[in-house]
């Protein structure tokens, strides 16, 4: 097992210690003073030197020293804790330095305090805080230190989750088929629970148990309901009513059979059919008379639509003709302005003359004056190329001015060939203005030569004949209502009569039907209730290996430790089990009553469990120690810090009887 131990703590400016040294050597320490003479402080001093926290973990503790009013007494000291520890005889030194930082600006006489600074040190090398915090994890991490330095760390700093969840990592968990393979009445287990967790399961059965409850709470509600439903049918008799039911039925079709030959009457037939036969008459000479003037009327109408169309088409080629026109006057006469500009440009040029000016006749290169054969060859080069050039610019105007003549003859042909257009389509569209005038004549005398059919004599007739006969119908009716309605009302009195039976009858199969559901409801009463009672059994069997597992994990933890007790579950009202993690020793919780002696020996019991499951032992802090008449035996180094009213300034002493007290 690794043992680390503290040879000399060292705090200097550090909550009212002003140089203070506790050389333990790695033996246990003693702690004498009164109330407020600094016992704790050197649990704190070692805790912050380390991790930079107090001894109940906090990092916001003042660290200088106070005066009456709470006011830092002297600023512009230096705070700092060296931890000079042994780890299995090799000696490992922490240095923490805390300091204000006083910046004087530009300009000022005097500094200001902005702020606070902190330095780390190992072995005397100057580092950077995560160095620090990585050295220290090296010796040994800070949730495992602080476990295994504070008999109270445990049980009054880490909530019952975390206590619970180290309880298991140390003493190890145990396994579902452990719990089972352990208890007989078991077995059956695995395979209820087909694969679920065993709380998985009975949060099944409590939702199954709800929702069974549930429908066996309903069920002799409903059953009571149908039963008050049934009808009473103990003086129907099936067999008679079907009978009843049968004749009623034949006395109504015989009825019917005698109101369809009342209404339907065989005179009145006969004249029916007349009627019928006359209208049909009288459609096919209205047909007669009036088809071939349909016919005439469509064709003339056709050929009217034709001719306006006709027309619209001859008034769109002339007003394309005349847009022509128009359009290629305007650029007959622009090209004709063109040609005119262009003749008097040709004047202009073939008026230009070589204009005779003075050449030098001087050579430019010395000056000489140039033999006369070379100026006459100058002068006459200079005429040549003018001649040229007044030439071909001639030709050029003369090409363009062609062109610009041309161009104006194609257009005033055009504009002639289009003039010939209009007059044509002019003389064409009189034609068909004609003859579209004369078409619409004639259509207006076939609409008006239309014959009314009400003309024909054979129509006349035929009509006349209709009248008669409808009169006649309606008089053969009238003397068959009174029939029909004596008839009709002895229909009303049979069909009552019939629905009448139908309801008894109908009574007959809804009682029936209720009864059917009653069965149906008691089946299913039965079945919940035996299914309940399976789930009943499977709760109790998972129930029974809470129980064990309970018994066998708490027997397994406590097993590790000398004092210390531990309780992991808590029976609820329900008969259900809650996880919890309380600590107890002779039965009294921790939080119960139990008096300090206790609680600490427990908590060395619990750190000498935790060192051996880790591998380490620490230097471990008691405070109070005043309190315990015996500490139990531990093999990790002790510092006692105890309450002694009489020390009213701190008094150390090691193993070794040397005492020291605190400046």
């Amino acid at each position: 097992m690794k043992q680390i131990k503290l040879e000399r703590l060292t705090a200097r400016n550090f909550k009212g210690f002003r140089d203070f040294a506790l050389v333990a050597d790695g033996g246990n320490v003693d702690a004498f003073g009164d109330n407020g003479t600094g016992k704790t402080t050197i649990f704190d001093a070692f805790m912050w030197g380390l991790f930079g926290k107090d001894s109940t973990n906090r990092t916001d503790f003042e660290i200088k020293e106070l005066d009456e009013a709470g006011n830092v007494r002297q600023h512009g000291l230096d705070h700092e804790v060296e931890v000079v520890l042994s780890l299995d005889g090799r000696r490992k030194v922490f240095r923490r330095v805390f300091a204000e930082k006083w910046t004087k600006k530009r300009g000022s006489a005097l500094s200001e305090f902005t702020g606070h600074t902190t330095s780390y040190f190992v072995d005397g090398v100057p580092v950077k805080q995560g160095e620090y915090t990585a050295a220290v994890d090296t010796v040994i991490q800070e949730d495992v230190f602080k476990l295994l330095t504070n008999p109270q760390f445990f049980n009054e700093q880490l909530k019952w989750e975390q206590r619970r969840r180290i309880l298991l990592e140390v003493c190890g968990d145990i396994t579902d088929e452990e719990v089972i393979f352990s208890n007989k009445a078991l077995e059956k287990l695995p395979s209820i629970l087909s694969g679920r967790s065993i709380e998985d399961h009975r949060k099944v059965i409590a939702a199954r148990r709800a929702d069974i409850n549930k429908e066996l709470e309903k069920i002799p509600v409903r059953i009571d309901e149908a039963r008050r439903s049934v009808p009473n049918i103990s003086e129907l008799d099936e067999e008679l009513l079907l009978e009843d039911i049968q004749t009623v039925r034949g006395r109504i079709a015989a009825k019917e059979d005698e109101m369809s030959r009342i209404q339907s009457g065989g005179e009145i037939s006969v004249k029916e059919k007349r009627l019928r036969e006359i209208e049909t008459d009288m459609i096919g000479i209205k047909n007669e008379l009036q088809q071939e003037t349909l016919g005439r009327l469509s064709r003339k109408r056709e050929e009217v639509d034709l001719l306006h169309r006709e027309v619209d088409q001859i008034r769109r080629h002339i007003d394309d003709a005349q847009h022509h026109i128009e359009t290629n006057r305007r650029r007959a006469q622009g090209r004709e302005e063109d040609a005119k500009r262009l003749r008097e440009k040709w004047s202009e040029v073939s008026s230009q003359q070589l204009m005779d000016h003075h050449h030098n006749d001087n050579c430019p290169t010395c000056g000489q004056s140039l033999p006369e054969d070379q100026v006459q060859a100058a002068r006459d080069k200079e005429l040549t190329d003018f001649n040229v050039a007044k030439a071909r610019r001639l030709e050029q105007i003369s090409t363009e001015g062609k062109a610009a003549a041309a161009e104006v003859k194609r257009l005033q042909e055009e504009v002639d060939r289009f003039t010939v257009a209009v007059e044509e389509n002019h003389q064409a569209l009189s034609a068909k203005q004609e003859a579209l005038a004369a078409a619409e004549e004639e259509l207006t005398a076939l609409r008006a030569s239309m014959q009314d059919p009400a003309a024909d004599s054979r129509y006349q007739q035929l009509k006349f004949e209709a009248g008669n006969l409808r009169q006649e119908i309606e008089e053969l009716r009238s003397s068959t209502v009174a029939a029909a309605g004596a008839v009709r009302e002895q229909l009303a009195g049979l069909r009552k009569e019939l629905e009448s039976l139908e309801a008894e009858k109908a009574k007959i199969g809804q009682a029936r039907a209720i009864d059917q559901r009653i069965i149906e409801l008691e089946k299913q009463e039965k079945s919940l209730a035996a299914e309940f009672e399976q789930l009943e059994q499977e709760l109790f069997l998972t129930e029974e290996f809470i129980r064990t597992k309970v018994s066998m994990l708490e027997t397994k933890i406590n097993s590790k430790f000398h004092h210390a007790r531990f309780k992991l579950f808590d029976q609820q009202i329900n008969g259900g089990l809650k996880e919890v993690c309380v600590t107890t020793f002779k039965g009294v919780p921790y939080d119960g009553g139990l008096n300090n002696a206790a609680r600490i020996n427990v908590g060395l019991d619990i750190i000498n469990t935790l060192g051996q499951h880790y591998g380490f032992t620490a230097p471990i802090f008691v405070d109070n120690a005043e309190a315990v008449t015996k500490l139990i035996d531990t093999d990790a180094q002790v510092i006692r810090l105890v309450v002694s009213e009489a020390d009213k300034q701190l008094r150390v002493g090691t193993q070794h009887n040397k005492m020291q007290e605190a400046i």
